[in-house]
């Protein structure tokens, strides 16, 4: 009786198999779509290296060639490390360890800062008395260009520590650390991004930044 009840488990198993070989169509691609999803909702952050830039600035000089590609692509690494000489000089704080990383549509950066850069501690409301002097900020945007050689980095999300900042108060956190006057165009929580005037567009998706050429 054992080895009928045996034998039988193993015919079970062995329908079984044979039917989810010829069923794979049906349930293989939901699996591999899961798993993916799964993979790509963990951020990749890319720290800011020379290298980086070098690589970002070789994929721009294709498109800016005659004949080139109509648009490439870069990781947020990358592109970040190409324009870090511009967000240095707007935000000066932004420059210790500072990481980037292209989630879903936008563009994400992170770095230690003074909380002092972030201007008057009393815009922060009641979570100026949380911070130290020291903190990770991390803010997520959406890059626009506003005209040949202008875009903006349009911050939607505003981290300090683990706080996230209310959405009102993100325009006023930005123009406290951003040094000079606005340009025209510029949004009032847009950083702004000085860009060769032959882009015409950026997106990000999958990870990717792509740069189209005007």
């Amino acid at each position: 009786m054992g080895c009928l009840a045996r034998l039988g488990c193993l015919v079970v198993l062995a329908v079984l198999a044979v039917a989810a070989w010829f069923t794979r169509s049906q349930w293989l691609p939901m699996i591999r779509s899961r798993m993916a999803a799964e993979t790509a909702a963990v951020p990749t952050w890319q720290r800011l290296t020379e290298a980086g830039a070098a690589r970002a600035d070789s994929a721009l000089r294709r498109l800016q060639a005659p004949g080139g590609p109509m648009y490439v692509n870069a990781t947020a690494g990358d592109l970040a490390s190409y324009i870090a000489r511009e967000l240095t000089q707007t935000i000066p704080a932004f420059t210790d360890s500072l990481e980037a990383a292209a989630i879903d549509d936008r563009l994400h950066l992170r770095a230690f800062v003074r909380t002092a850069d972030l201007g008057d501690r009393q815009s922060l409301g009641p979570l100026a008395v949380l911070l130290g002097e020291r903190e990770r900020l991390q803010m997520g945007g959406v890059l626009r260009i506003i005209r040949p050689g202008l875009a903006e980095l349009q911050i939607k999300e505003f981290r300090i520590r683990d706080l996230a900042l209310p959405q009102p108060l993100i325009p006023r956190i930005v123009q406290q650390i951003i040094r000079g006057e606005r340009s025209p165009g510029l949004s009032e929580e847009g950083i702004p991004l000085a860009t060769p005037d032959y882009i015409a567009d950026v997106r990000v998706q999958n990870g990717l930044i792509t740069l189209y050429k005007r």
